[in-house]
């Protein structure tokens, strides 16, 4: 392709609204332009870069035997309904009414869809396994659209879902896919790590995610650099924490602590640490109040509470109802004298001499005991993993990073199978439950994921596999005759011969704009056309990423190029 006759319109500023790197220059290199909060276009290099990403999408899903579908992007809400998530997305959901007056989503995810087509077509073991894929456009409300591509009202992303006969089919089906992931990210070039995750509201009880660490990434990583355990801050497990030496219990005492509501104010106040202080917080699991004891500075994990109190999901209790349990103003609760059940995490149960609310407005107590002072229902892990904790693997240091998720895959279970009865006909003609398994992958994400990790104040620095273009010509003088004849020359030799992806710079502009240009958009291979062939005929070719510098005849560029490739190829 030549310049002139494409669309790149770079950029030597960062546009305002953009925050992270991979915003900034996915605008600046010309790839994407923001259309309204949360939508994007793609632009010419965007869209090239977009549809290798899938290429390696669709070839890796269908070497591990997936089958590609394509679904609708129109969802009837009954099928939300059915499925029983219409609440759990809420307000994310985009619907509209339309000329008959009937209510229809946007789909912002299609687990509901392929089950609904397959309880339709599929009636037998004969016809399983199978596991369908697609690539789509997903829709969802964000409340603060952001970074660019990576948190988006629109997007796309590859999701696959298998269905089995039984749990060792979906252990296969699993694996299948876990390796697919694997091969796709690391032919995007992508530094990732797989750590366990929470299901969240797609359900299931096993499933990871693929991240690729980064200082802008939203999701939280807990790792242990010794032993290898990883996992997502709603997954994390932390070492129990060894009780304290035994200290002699002292009586309760009560303090005033007038208008001192929070952790930290009572902290500050009493002069004491907040990791010897236990907060209470009442929620409301099916429907009846329910006392949670936390270490002041730690943070419940209401993923983790909801499972430890068998529910899909709880909910803090209101402030009428805080005051009726505890019979005092917010801020001031705690488990003496409480008559509703109390689960603890189990960082509480090996304090001495804590602070805790008095129950009283205005008033904490000084040196509580568990069992001596309250009794503790259930003892749980329900909070976040936080620094200082131990590994749980080794109990060793664990790291806490942030991270970008740009995969998922979780092994559904009958879930959605259950609900919405797709049922199937086993080897004893008994009906039974499609045993399921979700994989997606964020196919934007992947390509900002990418830039994230990989630039420099130049510019985007791509892999051979990602790149618009592999190699670009810059004939320094477009309006010298002998340049430009060496250049299209060169141009049609790797194109139309080697069959190599080649942008050619024809454009009548100072060849400070074209280097700087070329290094903005991260084309991984440039062949310079300038001084050096005047003297010695020879052209210069650089490598974007290196930055190392080697010289070849014309006659010599092809082979060069493809050596280049090799080295380039490798890990």
């Amino acid at each position: 392709m030549k310049w002139s006759q494409t669309l790149i319109p770079t950029l030597k500023e960062s546009p305002s609204e953009a925050e992270i790197d991979s915003h900034k220059l996915m605008i600046r290199a010309g790839l994407i332009r923001r259309i309204t909060a949360g939508a994007y276009a793609y632009l010419p290099l965007g869209t090239l870069v977009l549809n290798k990403v899938i290429d390696i999408v669709r070839e890796e899903m269908n070497r591990a035997g997936a089958i590609e579908v394509f679904l609708p992007a129109l969802q009837p809400l009954d099928l939300l309904e059915e499925s029983g998530r219409l609440n759990i997305f809420g307000d994310d959901l985009i619907t509209f009414k339309d000329r008959h007056g009937k209510t229809t989503a946007l789909g912002p995810t299609h687990e509901e869809i392929i089950t609904d087509i397959v309880r339709n077509e599929i009636n037998s073991y004969r016809q399983l396994p199978i596991t369908l894929y697609q690539i789509q456009t997903k829709f969802r409300d964000e409340t603060r659209p952001r970074f660019g591509v990576l948190r988006s009202k629109e997007f796309i992303m590859k999701d696959a879902y298998s269905f089995d006969v039984a749990y060792e089919g979906l252990n296969k089906s699993y694996k299948s896919m876990y390796d697919a992931y694997c091969r796709i990210f690391d032919r995007c070039g992508l530094d990732y790590i797989v750590v366990e995750a929470d299901s969240g509201a797609m359900g299931g009880d096993v499933s990871h995610e693929f991240m690729v660490p980064s200082p802008v990434g939203e999701d939280v990583l807990i790792r242990c650099m010794k032993c290898g355990y990883s996992a997502n801050r709603e997954r994390a497990e932390a070492a129990p924490i060894p009780r304290e030496d035994h200290a002699t219990l002292q009586a309760p005492k009560e303090v005033l602590t007038p208008d001192k509501h929070t952790i930290q104010e009572v902290s500050n106040f009493l002069k004491v640490q907040s990791n010897q202080m236990v907060k209470t917080m009442i929620f409301i699991s099916n429907g009846q109040p329910v006392a949670v004891l936390l270490r002041g500075d730690h943070e419940v994990n209401e993923t983790k509470l909801a499972k430890a109190l068998g529910q899909d999901a709880i909910a803090l209790a209101d402030h009428s109802t805080i005051e009726n349990v505890t019979g005092a103003r917010v801020g001031f609760a705690g488990p003496m004298g409480l008559k509703i059940k109390i689960i603890a995490d189990q960082a509480v149960t090996v304090l001495c001499n804590f602070v805790t609310g008095a129950n009283k407005s205005d008033t904490h107590l000084l040196n509580v005991n568990n069992e001596r002072d309250f009794k503790i229902d259930r003892i749980a892990d329900i909070r976040y993993v936080t620094k200082g904790d131990k590994c749980p693997k080794c109990n060793a240091e664990i790291d806490i990073s942030q991270g970008i998720e740009i995969g998922h895959v979780f092994k559904l279970g009958t879930k959605y199978s259950d609900a919405l009865k797709a049922k199937f006909l086993d080897t004893n003609g008994k009906e039974k439950s499609m045993i399921m398994g979700c994989y997606g992958i964020g196919v934007n994400r992947i390509i900002a994921s990418l830039i994230e990790r990989s630039h420099d104040e130049n510019g985007i620095i791509w892999p051979l596999s990602l790149a618009p273009y592999k190699v670009i010509i810059i004939p320094v003088n477009a309006n010298d005759a002998a340049t430009m004849e060496v250049a299209n020359h060169i141009y049609d030799d790797l194109t139309n011969i080697a069959g190599i992806e080649v942008l050619l710079d024809d454009r009548d502009q100072r060849p400070g704009v074209k280097f700087k240009d070329a290094d903005l958009i991260g084309i991984p291979i440039k062949i310079v056309i300038g001084k050096k062939y005047t003297e010695t005929k020879e052209l210069e070719i650089k490598l974007r990423k290196s930055g190392e510098t080697f010289l070849a005849p014309p006659e010599q560029i092809q082979s060069k190029i493809k050596h280049l490739f090799d080295m380039l190829s490798k890990p």
